[in-house]
């Protein structure tokens, strides 16, 4: 159980990750100061972005703390899925901060405010070095981690964004188009929420237990039974224990008459699992029923 959480660790440590949500928090509030100064809803808005972008790793950090823990009577799986619940918060707050900049978009919109360019393009010049930074910090981690990719997202989505708060400022600067603000503000909410609904599928699956998504369940099956000495396979179950780390139990029919013999089916039948589709844990039981009563009889009556 403990390979998701080893890909965690060898993809970003933890000092990186307290550098980055420090670095965001520090941004955020520059930006939010900047942007009410300035009386900018984009700089506000990408302020807003930057600071779920910090929760999100600052929550993801604790995630990962709790999802090193190992089983116990209370978490017999372990506590992997500590991330996928944490992801999901995440990616719910994202949501809802998206939609509120696009209420405020067009309540600005009917009720518009002066906006100094110069502090825009000062304060977001400063936001994209930052972002910039603190994606490259978390890139690595990204590759293994459903927090760390979101996040990681997060911050490309903010550097651009930052790009757009310039443009916009650059725009008032010299052309006084100050629709220019509203536009990025809306911009940059597109942005927010396509990376909350992108991302929120996945994390369901996870938690409801599907099949994960680079899997065939009809695939899992015939492989099962293709097995040698399988006859036929029943009641395949199949799920996510974490990110990383996959389960299934089924029954098979074997087509053999010992439990010595059956041991080593089994033993090919995991071995098929894990090579072909990464499920590490399999619970297997012969189905004895329906090879008829003379052929469990044989069976049961084997010396263990």
């Amino acid at each position: 159980m403990s390979a998701g959480h080893d890909h965690g660790v060898e993809g970003m440590s933890d000092a990186r990750l307290v550098w980055a949500v420090t670095v965001n928090m520090g941004l955020t509030v520059v930006q939010i100061v900047g942007g009410i100064l300035a009386g900018s809803l984009a700089l506000v808005a990408d302020a807003l972005h930057n600071f779920s972008d910090a929760a999100s790793l600052g929550l993801a950090l604790f995630a990962r703390k709790i999802g090193r823990r190992p089983a116990d009577k209370l978490m017999t799986f372990g506590y992997g899925r500590a991330e996928v619940v944490a992801a999901l918060i995440n990616l719910t707050t994202l949501i809802i901060v998206g939609l509120y900049l696009l209420i405020e978009a067009v309540t600005r919109y009917f009720d518009p405010q002066p906006v100094e360019g110069w502090t825009v393009v000062i304060v977001a010049g400063v936001a994209l070095l930052i972002d910039v930074a603190t994606a490259m910090l978390v890139y690595k981690g990204s590759k293994h981690s459903l927090n760390i990719k979101a996040a990681f997202l997060h911050n490309v989505s903010d550097a651009l964004a930052s790009v757009g708060v310039i443009v916009a400022g650059t725009l008032i600067l010299l052309y006084q188009l100050y629709v220019a603000d509203l536009v990025m503000t809306v911009l940059i909410a597109a942005y927010v929420l396509y990376q909350g609904f992108s991302l929120l599928p996945k994390t369901i699956k996870l938690l409801m237990g599907a099949v994960p998504d680079d899997v065939e369940f009809h695939e899992i099956v015939e492989a099962l039974r293709g097995t040698e000495g399988v006859a036929d396979v029943h009641h395949v179950h199949v799920w996510s224990l974490d990110e990383h780390d996959r389960a299934l139990e089924a029954h098979l029919v074997p087509s053999v008459a010992s439990l010595e013999a059956f041991e080593a089916v089994k033993a090919r039948a995991r071995a098929t699992l894990s090579g072909r589709f990464h499920i590490g844990h399999a619970t297997l039981e012969a189905c004895l029923d329906r090879q008829g009563p003379d052929h469990a009889a044989a069976m049961q009556s084997q010396p263990k």
